[in-house]
């Protein structure tokens, strides 16, 4: 999402300066010019509103954008272009210079909010939305919270290296981080999740072997205490001889390939692994219905994005996240 703020923010203010070398060589007043100007105003609005909704849809923010909204904002932005045109043809010069500074405000003041909201995103607090059931019962589909993107260190924008780290991820921490996929093509709990935000619970720990079987978590041999947030369905499991040696079923699981040859049975069987170094080993809370690091591999730390922290909406579910 910061990104594609950031984006926002650089289209808006190329806009302005483009608008305002316009004006400065005496171009932007010609009678020809100013209405296409005026109208192109309108439609840079409308596609920047489609692209911000667009993303938000296709990584499960709230608002999103569907056939019909993106036709109402079509229609509303076409309108608003000829509109604009037409305003702009029949204006005299004082009219002129209302329409310039009216849009010139608008433009400044969106690449400004974006810019700002672009690098607090970027550096400090990023809002995210729970698309499904996975964390249930900590979180719930629907819950909208705040991550706290400087706890695990503040990362430089488009760079993968951290500053000032105010603490280490722990077991038991709830993170947020970009899905562990090269390209698009890559499919994982059936189909591309590139580029999407994922939030899970850092059971395993770089160098950690774990294992889960029959509703326990095995941490280097040892069982792990059961924990309250922990969530399993009343099924049958049945355990059964896997057709690889336990180094076959490492390369697979860290290469991600692992759920294309073992599927659901993940869910009730899973492991020994050895997290590499650099990695962590994340699971939902809802086990049986989670698709998480037992299907497809090891969390690359860099990926990482910060600790789901607070859940501001609902209001009857606003609270400190454990």
């Amino acid at each position: 999402m910061e990104l594609t703020l950031f984006i926002t923010g650089i289209i808006a203010f190329v806009f302005a300066k483009i608008s305002k070398l316009l004006k400065k060589k005496n171009i932007l007043i010609k009678d020809n010019i100013f209405p296409l100007w005026n109208a192109s105003f309108a439609v840079i609005a409308g596609i920047l509103t489609i692209y911000i909704l667009n993303f938000m849809a296709k990584n499960g923010v709230q608002g999103g954008i569907s056939a019909k909204m993106f036709s109402l904002i079509v229609t509303v932005s076409i309108a608003a272009a000829v509109y604009n045109f037409r305003s702009a043809r029949q204006a005299k010069e004082k009219k002129k210079e209302k329409i310039f500074a009216f849009n010139l405000d608008w433009a400044e003041t969106v690449y400004f909010a974006a810019f700002f909201a672009s690098v607090v995103m970027f550096l400090f607090i990023q809002a995210f939305k729970i698309p499904s059931a996975s964390m249930h019962n900590t979180l719930l589909e629907g819950d909208n919270l705040f991550v706290n993107k400087i706890t695990y260190g503040i990362k430089l924008p488009f760079t993968d290296k951290r500053f000032f780290k105010f603490n280490d991820i722990k077991r038991g921490d709830v993170i947020v981080f970009r899905f562990p996929a090269e390209s698009k093509e890559q499919i994982n709990c059936g189909e591309s999740q590139y580029g999407r935000d994922f939030v899970k619970r850092v059971i395993g720990m770089p160098g950690d072997t774990v294992e889960i079987k029959n509703k326990q978590v095995f941490i280097n041999g040892e069982l792990a205490d059961a924990q309250p947030y922990e969530v399993y369905a009343n099924i049958q499991r049945v355990e059964r001889e896997l057709p690889f040696s336990r180094e076959e079923y490492q390369k697979l699981w860290e290469n991600r390939e692992l759920e294309h040859k073992l599927g659901m049975y993940l869910r009730e069987y899973f492991g020994p692994v050895t997290v590499p170094q650099g990695y962590y080993l994340g699971v939902g809370d809802n086990r049986d219905y989670s698709c998480d690091s037992r299907f497809w591999g090891p969390i690359p730390e860099k990926n990482i994005k910060g600790k789901a922290w607070f859940i501001h909406w609902p209001f009857k579910r606003i609270g400190i996240i454990k």
